[in-house]
């Protein structure tokens, strides 16, 4: 692995995993309330699911599909669970989960650690084998999956059952479960938009920056708050390219390591050019807040609460923490992301970070592990208290997502077989780590927006340039 891979297998995170747009599988559209039965078709691939006949070899007859949480009972163990969610560790919300779970469990012991910064440490903790029986998967390669983890079900199998499942597959086994699923979209603030004199929520960028405008114009709310400070924030920019911009599923996974000029304007106001030009445009209008480098992540919270910002570009996995920051919950709004395809708002959903049990811990801590991990996805309404799209088939969504009636759900499709590692070849050779923890080429957007030096063309020229570069460098086969 050389220098530049293994800087981007450090900085992906599950934020790949996490997408937006409105929509429903390519040949189909549903509306977001029916979208999880929309989604399972184009998130399981009919190729990978028709290759997975038994259940997985390494676990023997444990596997998430055939466990019962009527049995068991009497079962004794101590696991001990590592994550990312420290607000969730801090407010009480994990014990009293937990709780919850020793009701039915009496006997199995539930320790948790809620890890800062999660992303990093937790791949280092992998490999010197220092985190307890579950984790939320970190960016691993798939091919070392079985290394670490134990195969939960046969993508075949699980995919029955749980949305979202393919994303830590490999060679037909599922090894990781969505502990929530995302779909991407706009937070806002509706007593904002009422006092703007917005009326209608913006399908196109156009429309969308004018209503920014608005903001300025007729409110005292900051109109974008752009959180550039926090730095891991603006990478979820990212997360709108594909589906949201182009309403083609395949795109991210299949076509965009071979498409030679993904940042070029189309001229309708869309794809990914039209994306980053709401946010350079912006920042150009003075439209963000007076001091992009001192934003604070905690406290925008309670300023969207409040009404004194407009607009947060951020999956639906914000949704919550902003309506408990303060006293004005009923005002957080969420609403699909303002791109319109041929007449149609895509919305891409997908799981978040997955849980994962150790392949080396004990035979009863992992029956333990995965008894937990099957309550926490279908009993403790985690998920959907967080706003989270469903997991579980046919499960519940929020009355949150009832903007995105109307939309198209889509999930991005896997790769095709032999290329599973493609896009984070071209995302390390050519250093723009799209939808990978890319936030330095994206808060260099902010700064050319408000300084003035680079214009936004120049910088999709770059990135253009450096994907290219990439391309030939990897031997890249340009087919569209």
């Amino acid at each position: 692995m050389n220098l530049k891979k293994a800087l981007a297998v450090l900085l992906t995170s599950a934020m790949t995993l996490s997408m937006a747009a409105c929509g429903a599988p390519a040949a189909d559209t549903a509306p977001a309330d029916n979208a999880d039965a929309a989604v399972e078709e184009a998130a399981e691939p009919e190729e990978e699911a028709a290759d997975t006949t038994e259940a997985p070899a390494e676990a023997g007859d444990l596997s998430y599909t055939s466990l019962s949480l009527d049995d068991n009972k009497d079962l004794t163990a101590t696991i001990k669970y590592i994550h990312h969610k420290t607000d969730r560790e801090e407010d009480g919300t994990m014990a009293a989960m937990i709780a919850e779970f020793n009701k039915e469990f009496p006997n199995i012991t539930v320790e948790t650690e809620g890890v800062t910064d999660y992303a990093e440490d937790a791949l280092l903790r992998l490999t010197t084998g220092d985190w307890g029986d579950i984790m939320h998967i970190p960016a691993v390669d798939k091919s070392d999956l079985a290394t670490y983890f134990m195969p939960l079900d046969t993508l075949d199998n699980l995919s029955q059952e749980l949305n979202f499942v393919s994303s830590w597959s490999f060679d037909g086994l599922c090894y990781g479960i969505p502990y929530m699923a995302n779909a991407q979209g706009v937070l806002y603030n509706k007593a904002v938009f009422d006092k703007a004199g917005i009326t209608e929520l913006p399908k196109t960028p156009t429309e969308f920056l004018e209503d920014l405008q608005k903001i300025k114009d007729n409110t005292d709310a900051i109109p974008l708050y752009t959180n550039y400070a926090a730095g891991w924030t603006m990478g979820a920019w990212d997360a709108y390219m594909g589906i949201v911009t182009n309403g083609d599923d395949t795109y991210m996974n299949q076509k965009l390591a071979h498409t030679a000029k993904p940042f070029e304007d189309p001229g309708d106001d869309t794809g990914a050019y039209n994306l980053y030009r709401i946010l350079y445009d912006a920042c150009a209008n003075g439209l963000i807040e007076d001091d992009y480098t001192t934003t604070d992540w905690e406290g925008y919270k309670g300023m969207l609460n409040r009404g004194e910002i407009g607009t947060m570009v951020l999956g639906s996995w914000a949704y919550a923490q902003m309506q408990e920051a303060d006293s004005h919950p009923e005002d957080v709004g969420y609403m699909p992301f303002p791109m319109t395809v041929g007449g149609t708002q895509y919305v891409a959903a997908g799981g978040d970070y997955n849980y994962c049990i150790n392949v080396n811990s004990s035979d009863d801590n992992k029956l333990a592990s995965l008894i937990f991990i099957k309550w926490m996805t279908e009993k403790s309404d985690w998920c959907y208290n967080e706003g989270g799209y469903t997991v579980v088939k046919g499960g519940k969504n929020p009355d949150m997502y009832a903007a995105f009636d109307g939309c198209t759900v889509l999930s991005d499709q896997d790769a095709i077989a032999g290329e599973e590692t493609l896009l984070n070849d071209m995302n390390a050779e050519s250093e723009l780590s799209i939808n990978a923890g890319g936030n330095d080429k994206v808060q260099k957007i902010v700064e050319s927006g408000v300084t003035g030096s680079e214009s936004f063309d120049d910088l999709m020229a770059e990135w253009t340039q450096k994907w290219n570069d990439a391309q030939e460098e990897l031997g890249v086969e340009v087919l569209y």
